[in-house]
């Protein structure tokens, strides 16, 4: 089941030095493209790194991957005094900003960036919540609805999505110290005959001393296993071409997974360095194919993944 503890704020006000951040990904159920939406807050305790909207303490980004088509990213500012947000550790958790908004197990927004009005109003339920990395002060990585499915609304510029459901995804929970040096990340979600969905997680970064983490979560008929045993094979990371495939193990589990996507659908965000000195790229696509063999039974799902390689 969904742990709430998951989604509890680490952050202080005090912190000067700290990126936290509540997203999901929520490919549309009709296939005609995917949202991604961030509720960031970084550098509370200096007031973020400047006055631009990507550099303030809190911020609010709102992506839409159309299918077929060019990314389009929104993002608005706000200084620390509008901030709402619930103590550290403390449960139920809540982040609010002037019209925007995330809880446990819902969120809305609405910003009126550079001639574009963009509206949500979304709930989410899932089965199981997972922790893929926990450091302490350094950072976690964690997935609060890993088999999230969406109901709700989206507006763009008038034009509106609805649905129950209105997509499917994951909700996740990052924090930091710092940004790691490089990273990559995915998620699949591969809806079964029952009604059910699998879903697959897998995360690489940099550590310390020249050492690397590497993990995949698997849930797949309502169990999840843990994969340690992780190899990397194809890794491909160019402005019009993403690929990420890997094998993982677990006693008697075994997948291959093979994660791609191509231009246009690939968009290249700039990520602000938690000390100020400037942006590094991280490119994303929430549109991606992916496919998925556990013991030699495949399974492929275009457009219900989501990749993501940042750094260097």
């Amino acid at each position: 089941m969904p742990n709430p503890q998951l989604n509890a704020v680490y952050s202080s006000r005090s912190m000067k030095r700290r990126y936290e951040v509540w997203f999901l990904r929520c490919g549309l159920a009709d296939g005609s493209g995917a949202w991604w939406f961030r509720y960031l807050l970084m550098n509370l305790g200096r007031g973020g790194c400047s006055t631009g909207n990507m550099q303030m303490p809190v911020q609010v980004w709102a992506t839409w991957f159309p299918r077929d088509g060019e990314p389009q990213t929104f993002i608005q500012g706000y200084p620390a005094d509008q901030l709402n947000l619930s103590e550290p550790f403390q449960l139920p958790f809540h982040l609010r900003v002037a019209e925007n908004a995330i809880g446990e197990d819902s969120c809305r927004g609405h910003l009126q960036v550079d001639g574009h009005s963009i509206s949500w109003n979304l709930r989410n339920r899932s089965n199981f919540g997972v922790t893929l990395s926990d450091k302490g002060w350094i950072g976690f990585s964690k997935s609060p609805h890993s088999d999230a499915v969406f109901s709700g609304e989206i507006l763009l510029d008038g034009r509106r999505f609805t649905g129950e459901p209105l997509g499917f995804g994951v909700h996740g929970h990052n924090c930091g110290y710092r940004h790691r040096t490089y990273w990559r990340w995915m998620h699949d979600y591969f809806p079964q005959p029952d009604g059910s969905a699998s879903t697959l997680e897998a995360l690489v970064y940099d550590l310390p001393f020249g050492l690397v983490f590497r993990k995949a979560v698997l849930w797949h008929q309502q169990k999840l296993v843990f994969l340690k045993r992780f190899r990397e094979q194809v890794i491909v990371r160019e402005a019009n071409k993403l690929q990420w495939g890997f094998e993982a193990t677990n006693g008697d589990t075994s997948i291959k997974a093979l994660v791609e996507a191509t231009a246009p659908g690939i968009h290249r965000l700039p990520y602000e360095k938690t000390d100020c000195s400037g942006t590094f790229s991280v490119l994303n696509a929430s549109l991606a194919r992916g496919s998925l063999s556990i013991e030699d039974e495949l399974t492929v799902a275009d457009g219900a993944a989501v990749l993501e390689m940042g750094g260097n």
